[in-house]
């Protein structure tokens, strides 16, 4: 039974936490899960823009569920638990279209890197932000010290990490690490979506990836992605491929 689920409505996609009993903790079908989720929504050019939000009001997601990983070997954990929540997480944070978390509830761990993940995040009045990893003896595995370090203020980091405070909506707002603030965050990011009607996806798109390529967010594919973009508008990229297909010397106009 899927605890990820995804929909679809007038261009604006869905991913839903669906695991409310253990508070939206990720399992590895989970991962998997939003994996498949990822892929098929990068290749539907229907898609303008995606929100992902999760099943109760009490928690977001509380991170992984330590049933799920506390059993491997330290081999397991590192080159399957680990890296392949790393993997997906990135797939996510990479994805052509813009993300918003809905924060309804708590981020911890896990689930503070996956709305970090994405574009931009609304968060409820109540809601919270924690990494509580050295607590249970680990320390973050999906980016929590590397993405988020981009994104919070180092000492802001160090507190949450090495003194396990937690961060209040309001704070993070300050930070800028949530866009707003409400009581109905829900709401808030369909808003946002809704004006992605109004503005070229094309554009939406290559802004993004000039965007990633400033901040480090993939940098290098970044750079050669909008490149490649670029020389694949120009008439040499065309003569290059057809002299190719008739095995002749390109001549290549400069265009």
């Amino acid at each position: 039974m899927s605890e990820v689920h995804l929909s679809i409505d007038g261009g604006i996609a869905t991913l839903h936490l669906d695991n409310p009993s253990k508070l939206n903790a990720f399992t590895a079908a989970m991962l998997k899960q939003l994996e498949v989720h990822l892929d098929a929504l990068d290749g539907n050019r229907e898609v303008r823009g995606v929100m992902l939000t999760a099943a109760g009001e009490k928690a977001f997601c509380a991170g992984a569920d330590i049933m799920a990983w506390g059993a491997l070997s330290p081999a397991e954990f590192a080159r399957h638990w680990v890296r392949d929540g790393h993997r997906i997480f990135d797939r996510l944070a990479r994805l052509s279209k813009p993300t918003i978390a809905v924060l309804q509830g708590h981020a911890f761990g896990g689930g503070l890197e996956l709305a970090a993940a994405c574009d931009i995040r609304v968060m409820a009045i109540k809601a919270t932000i924690a990494l509580p990893e050295p607590a249970v003896g680990i320390v973050p595995g999906w980016s929590g010290t590397q993405r988020l370090a981009r994104l919070l203020p180092e000492p802001v980091l160090k507190e949450m990490l090495l003194f396990g405070r937690r961060i209040t909506a309001e704070r993070a707002l300050q930070l800028g690490f949530a866009a707003e603030v409400t009581d109905e965050p829900k709401a808030a990011a369909q808003s946002m979506l809704a004006r992605l009607a109004d503005l070229s996806p094309r554009a939406v798109e290559m802004a993004k990836y000039m965007l990633h390529a400033a901040c480090g967010e993939d940098r290098a594919a970044m750079i050669e992605t909008l490149a490649s973009a670029g020389i694949a508008a120009t008439a040499d990229r065309d003569e290059g491929v057809a002299a190719f297909r008739d095995k002749r010397k390109p001549q290549f106009p400069g265009t």
